[in-house]
């Protein structure tokens, strides 16, 4: 079996359960959800889903600098909304990060996510 390194970085929210903020193995980094807790606080950003998205994203980039990437290197993203009423606001927010760099994503709504948040967001990237 090809061996597992575990990434971790205080720049992005701890784990707050049994889970690594990602995993690497042979090239690939899985990156767990990343929901929009600022890591200097663990709290909840303030405002709705506009600024929920780009923290999100945030820590999502953080995690990939911390493995040597960045978000250019990501292949798929799931996002998850608590509400698909808000896909189009997400999605302003979500292209600004990407920029020219188009992932295959979906998009799902999810009946609650963790502490409630409105969004939540994984990927998978090739370093």
């Amino acid at each position: 079996m090809s061996e597992m390194r575990r990434i971790a970085t205080d720049n992005a929210p701890a784990a707050i359960g049994p889970y690594s903020q990602a995993i690497e193995v042979d090239g690939w980094l899985y990156v767990s959800g990343q929901i929009p807790l600022d890591p200097a606080t663990m709290e909840i950003v303030e405002g709705g889903i506009t600024e929920q998205t780009h923290q999100s994203l945030r820590n999502l980039a953080a995690i990939l600098a911390e493995a040597g990437g960045s978000l250019n290197n990501v292949v798929k993203t799931t996002v998850f909304l608590s509400d698909m009423g808000n896909f189009a606001a997400m999605n302003e927010v979500y292209a600004e990060h990407f920029g020219d760099h188009r992932p295959a994503r979906a998009a799902v709504e999810a009946a609650a996510l963790p502490k409630y948040v409105d969004v939540e967001i994984e990927c998978i990237a090739k370093l």
